[in-house]
């Protein structure tokens, strides 16, 4: 079937129907799909094929979906690839750990082939203009480099999840700028983001501690949210 999206999905899911629903769904949409049932395999094809989005189940022989998603957000041959995570898992503390790792998006089972269609549709559109804010970015002793997904504090690198160099590159734009946690996760992700507000204090805590002394330009505004200091 034509293609006309020019995109190619790679789905993950260790339940051939769940796979052939979504398989077929897509390529109706003008995708190019392929599928796979177990985290070694993702890892192998994603590696290979370099899909423009992967659909990745949680739960999965082997390598687990979670694994799998930090292995690939961890290499750079990898990284920029979006992840939704498909999982029959809903709960909170799921959810923070996809934020962790980098996930771009969470739907849960029982879903709507349509809703995953528009969320698929979403997240390559936003993944497509992450280069409009790609301007390298300098604040006292914080480097960013967006290009490059690079912090470094004092010239030395601080390793990142995926998430938080989010945060960190969307408040350092707009310094002195306060947001709610809902603000901040539809500004990176769009709305309707799935996520909780402690989701978003866990990701803010994991990122104070890697910028060490530079985590005092990050200010919690007591029932409001966070901003970034403009000295």
């Amino acid at each position: 079937m034509e293609n006309p999206n020019g995109k190619k999905l790679l789905v993950v899911d260790d339940e051939p129907d769940i796979c052939n629903l979504i398989v077929f769904n897509a390529e109706q949409a003008g995708y190019d799909v392929s599928a796979v049932y177990s985290g070694e395999n993702a890892l192998d094809v994603a590696r290979k094929e370099k899909p423009d989005l992967i659909v990745l189940d949680l739960m999965l022989p082997g390598i687990g979906g979670l694994d799998v998603c930090r292995i690939l957000k961890n290499d750079k041959a990898t990284s920029n690839i979006p992840i939704i995570i498909l999982t029959a898992k809903g709960t909170e503390e799921d959810i923070v750990k996809g934020l962790e790792l980098g996930a771009d998006d969470y739907v849960t089972k029982p879903f709507s082939p349509r809703v995953l269609l528009a969320r698929i549709k979403s997240v390559l559109r936003r993944n497509g203009k992450k280069g409009d804010n790609a301007e390298n970015i300098t604040y006292r002793e914080i480097q960013i480099n967006p290009g490059k997904r690079e912090v470094k504090i004092n010239g030395k690198p601080a390793v990142l999840t995926f998430s938080e160099f989010e945060i960190l590159h969307y408040l350092v734009r707009h310094r002195g700028w306060v947001f709610t946690r809902t603000e901040i996760v539809n500004n990176i992700r769009g709305d309707n983001y799935l996520v909780t507000e402690r989701a978003v204090d866990v990701l803010i805590v994991g990122l104070r501690k890697k910028l060490g002394e530079a985590a005092k330009y990050i200010e919690t505004v007591r029932g409001v949210g966070y901003r970034f200091k403009d000295e």
